[in-house]
């Protein structure tokens, strides 16, 4: 009995291991793919443009799951509350999901209280940055929770994939701010 227990349990830490998306594949050091798309602060629409963005200092690029679930919604709260300090240290926060645009306008005025970005991650963003969940919320595409912060010559200084959103904030703050220290 104690045998199959055993086996039962390494089989459970197996499939659980298995079943977790994999560590983002964009190292620090390496270009970020830049991208156009389109997005909302305060609930208005408007074309995001990474090499835009970036002309302005490093940019703080969040992807998250999907709007308006308890972790995203967290998570939003906390970039927006920290947001002067992204601004002190010269950088700028973008959240990104597969999300609709009109869905991420109303995001972007409830949850991020219309203090920062949020844009829609297309395939191609999704693919390039190696942030797809292989599974879907009704029929919705999903994205794993990384958080890059990109340096102004466009590439990644920093990474951090964890789909629990407690330390995306922090950790993407101080790298923010390491990079204003150079």
């Amino acid at each position: 009995m104690r045998r199959l227990l055993m086996t039962a349990a390494a089989l459970t830490v197996a499939a659980t291991t298995l079943s977790a998306p994999a560590a983002a594949t964009l190292a620090p050091g390496a270009k970020a793919p830049d991208f156009t798309t389109r997005g909302a602060i305060a609930g208005k629409v408007f074309t995001v443009h990474l090499a835009e963005q970036l002309k302005k200092g490093p940019v703080v690029l969040y992807f998250f799951p999907a709007a308006y679930t308890g972790g995203c919604n967290a998570e939003a709260h906390a970039f927006a509350e920290a947001i002067p300090a992204f601004t002190k240290a010269g950088a700028t926060v973008i959240g990104m999901s597969a999300d609709t645009v009109d869905t991420l306008a109303k995001f972007s005025a409830e949850k991020c209280a219309g203090k920062f970005a949020v844009a829609s991650a297309g395939p191609a963003v999704v693919s390039g940055y190696d942030v797809a969940l292989p599974k879907q919320i009704q029929g919705r595409s999903l994205t794993s929770r990384t958080s890059y912060v990109i340096a102004k010559d466009g590439t990644i200084g920093f990474v951090h994939s964890d789909m629990n959103p407690a330390d995306h904030v922090s950790m993407t703050l101080a790298a923010a701010q390491k990079m204003s220290r150079r």
